[in-house]
């Protein structure tokens, strides 16, 4: 479709009209082409034989063309031409396509997933409230008006059963911070923009619909009520219908992409819409929780979200809130979905009304807070479709982040210079930790933080407070570590993989590096089995991320393809030392895997604001090799602690089942600058610097050396007992014998010994020897003594190659090789 003509100062405005062109992927093709900045789209257009749709949203160059699926042309060979040009740097600069810098022909996906969850099952709430908190409430809504008919039922705006179990909100309302000039919008299934609860506070300006093309997001298809329901619990209005928003003054918008297939170029333009107006983007969706998926933003949405954050709110950054995620029942973890496990995203996970975690809420490192959503009895009351609907049982982690976008609202209500990275920094701070019984580890600065928690529920007066006074950070630095070439085999069972690499103060000055926010671990694991795989981080403060868990469904033939794992736990650390990774093989079976490569990366605040430059915008080729050093591991046995050993999740999982195995080991030892081992809960005993005690085609048993030496030791003296045994048998059988034929029988037996000793000397000083060595084995008092003479060894080492003995040392010969 062509851009209509347009003269003056009306042709900036059909440019932007054009880029919401209908789309019709059953009829058309796209293509989302990066062109120099002088390049002319439309001459570009004529040369692929395409037709250009327009402005690929608000990414600076980016363009959409377009071609009926029945036209004949050669874009995608002269595209992909221009990339294996631009590779081998033969571009001419002589015609217009020169001027094309990077191209993608759009796909279509399936539809995220929304994570409003199954509705609450459980035993219904008691109907047993506070006396002094229901006239506190009463009191509260005279003096602010609220004549709403759910409100008594929002116990997660005030709750008078649980006491202290809300958002802390109404300190909040009483001093007049009620979200005005505050913006949100809801990137879901549309929202009823007629309901009257809704009506007053709808945001026009800053809504599209891009499945069906219209300015109106509303709601068309039956399921179509997870965004109005949503919307609700951020800015319903207070007037006596329904129930009232967290910032029930502020702006509320819809973009609708979840109802019909879209592609990259859709969710792109839609994740940074009317980005100087919309505030604050609320995500209550992803990839299937189902505990087997892994998948991330593809590179234009990565773009979308990287110039949002940097120019979006004139220049201080939009707010992505997205839900943790439903998957905790299946063993799925927040880590493997790439919008959650984003630094530029808040990931909000969920907890009930009594502050019990839900059986649904996934866990992650990149979690950074948690709030209230559905389970023991009850669910979140809010607004639904139509002119004067409620609803009841919103619930899952899709009711949570919402939450969080209205108490972010207010806070940018309050104090509307924060910047996307200091209403991190608050979350951070203010976090209220919960369940303190549970796994809960002390961070550098002091806080609490845990992978079921973040850092904490959110504190909606607590963080109005914080964000009043708290001084802005400078902008983001960061610090990429060289990619570590490990190419080792991982061990499976109880023994792990770690490489370090040692970050200097001078590395961090270099890069104008002051203090941690978010690290990112890019990685390449290939494995037969993905849901086998665990993966740590281990800071050089001790403080221990869970990058990735074990995952009882996940089937896939395949490891990590550089993926790039965040953890927000290491905020506030100076970034200096030590920096380590742990990747296990948890199960004993027959799949198998190889740890390649990994970089380490730094994000956080600047020394020199003056001199620190924007984050270039991500690429194809940011992941390509550059600087590289490569290591040789060696392996030490990794012990699992006494509650560590769980990897399956059951359907309702109980608080400590959701840890690795050797979860929460101590603080590794120094190494070199760049250095690759197993490393295990305590320092090595000197007997365990190799996790073989025989050559590699003896089995190891998926123990630690000792282990095998107490094993092979007991096996030794049962065989010497046995051999033992059999020699006096066999010498009191002769003895019978001999003493039947002859009437010496003294001077016989003196004979017959002096005999079996002489003509058995040879094979009997070895079999002592042998049976010296095996008993200073199982003494443990050496590891440099073997059981095999070197002449028995170097057999063995030669029979190795043959049929037999590579099934023998199935799953532990590429570890021996290592070591070699």
């Amino acid at each position: 479709m062509h851009i209509p003509k347009c003269l003056g100062f009306l042709a900036l405005a059909c440019l932007s009209a054009a880029k919401l062109h209908p789309r019709n992927h059953k009829t058309h093709d796209y293509y989302a082409i990066h062109l120099q900045p002088d390049t002319p789209p439309q001459q570009v257009a004529s040369a692929l034989g395409l037709d250009y749709e327009g402005k690929l949203g608000e990414l600076q160059d980016h363009h959409t063309f377009s071609s009926p699926r029945h036209r004949k042309h050669g874009a995608e060979g002269l595209l992909e031409d221009l990339r294996l040009r631009r590779r081998k740097r033969a571009l001419t600069g002589a015609g217009v396509l020169d001027g094309v810098l990077w191209s993608q022909k759009q796909k279509t996906k399936p539809r995220m997933e929304k994570r409003s969850g199954p509705p609450d099952n459980g035993l219904p709430v008691a109907p047993v409230a506070d006396a002094e908190a229901v006239a506190e409430r009463a009191d509260l809504a005279r003096e602010l008006t609220i004549e709403d008919p759910i409100f008594n039922e929002q116990w997660h705006l005030f709750n008078t059963m649980q006491l202290g179990h809300d958002i802390n909100v109404t300190g909040v309302w009483k001093q007049g911070i009620t979200g005005e000039g505050a913006t949100a919008v809801m990137v879901d299934d549309g929202i009823d923009m007629y309901s009257d609860d809704l009506k007053d506070n709808y945001f026009a300006a800053g809504s599209y619909d891009f499945n069906d093309d219209n300015p109106e997001p509303k709601p068309r298809l039956g399921d179509d009520r997870h965004g109005t329901r949503c919307a609700g619990e951020i800015a319903a209005v207070k007037n006596g219908v329904c129930g009232v928003g967290v910032a029930y003054n502020a702006k509320i918008g819809g973009l609708r992409i979840l109802s019909k297939i879209i592609t990259d170029e859709d969710e792109a333009t839609a994740m940074n819409y009317k980005f100087q107006d919309n505030q604050i983007y609320s995500c209550s969706w992803g990839p299937p929780d189902d505990g087997q998926s892994m998948d991330a933003p593809g590179l234009l949405i990565r773009k979308a979200m990287v110039t949002a954050v940097q120019q979006g709110r004139q220049g201080r950054g939009n707010i992505y809130v997205f839900a943790a995620g439903n998957g905790r029942g299946s063993g799925d973890n927040c880590n493997f979905d790439g919008y959650t496990n984003s630094i530029y995203t808040i990931t909000v996970g969920g907890i009930d009304r009594k502050g019990k975690q839900t059986y649904y809420s996934e866990h992650c490192a990149a979690q950074l807070v948690v709030t209230y959503s559905s389970g023991s009895g009850d669910a979140i009351h809010t607004t639904d479709v139509g002119v004067n609907q409620c609803y009841s049982n919103h619930g899952g982690t899709s009711a949570a982040a919402p939450l969080g976008a209205g108490i972010f609202a207010l806070a940018f209500s309050a104090r509307p210079e924060l910047t996307w990275r200091d209403l991190q920094h608050i979350l951070v701070l203010t976090g209220v930790p919960i369940n303190e019984d549970e796994d809960w580890d002390t961070t550098y600065i002091g806080r609490k933080f845990s992978h079921a928690y973040g850092y904490g529920k959110l504190d909606a007066y607590t963080i109005v407070e914080k964000a009043k006074t708290i001084d802005l950070l400078k902008p983001q630095a960061w610090y990429n570590s060289p990619w570590l070439h490990i190419n080792h085999s991982i061990p499976q069972g109880t023994d792990g993989l770690l490489s370090s690499f040692e970050v200097t103060k001078d590395h961090l000055k270099l890069a104008n590096f002051e203090t941690v926010e978010h690290v990112t671990v890019t990685m390449n694991v290939q494995h037969t089995r993905r849901g086998d795989l665990s993966v740590e981080l281990r800071s050089p403060t001790g403080l221990v991320s869970h990058l990735s868990v074990t995952r009882r469904l996940d089937e896939a033939n395949a490891g990590y393809v550089d993926w790039t794992f965040m953890s927000v736990a290491h905020w506030g650390e100076s970034g200096i030392g030590k920096w380590s990774v742990v990747v296990k093989d948890t199960n004993l079976n027959e799949h198998n895997g190889t740890f390649t490569d990994w970089k380490l990366t730094l994000w956080g605040e600047c020394i020199d604001a003056a001199n620190q430059p924007l984050l270039p915008m991500p690429t194809e080729h940011d992941d390509d090799d550059h600087t590289v050093i490569s290591t040789s591991p060696t392996f030490v046995s990794v012990k699992p602690g006494p509650s560590e050993t769980a990897t399956d999740f059951p359907a309702n999982p109980t608080d400590h089942q959701h840890r690795p195995v050797n979860a929460k080991p101590t603080a590794p030892g120094a190494t070199s600058t760049a250095s690759s081992t197993a490393l295990p809960d305590a320092p090595p005993d000197e007997d365990e610097t190799n996790t073989h005690f025989l050559p590699h085609y003896f089995p190891t048993f998926g123990v630690s050396k000792r282990t095998q030496i107490w094993i092979y030791g007991a096996l030794a003296i049962i065989v010497l007992f046995c051999a033992g045994l059999g020699t006096y048998f066999f010498i009191q059988r002769r003895k019978r014998r001999r003493s039947e034929r002859e009437d010496y029988e003294f001077e016989m037996l003196d004979d017959e010994d002096a005999m079996l000793n002489g003509n058995g000397a040879a094979g009997g000083k070895r079999k002592g020897r042998r049976a010296g060595e095996l008993y200073d084995a199982f003494a443990g008092e050496s590891d440099e003594e073997q059981l095999l003479s070197e002449s028995e060894k170097d057999e063995e080492e030669y029979r190795d190659d043959g049929p037999a003995s590579a099934e023998a040392g199935r799953g532990r010969s590429q570890s021996r090789q290592g070591e070699k």
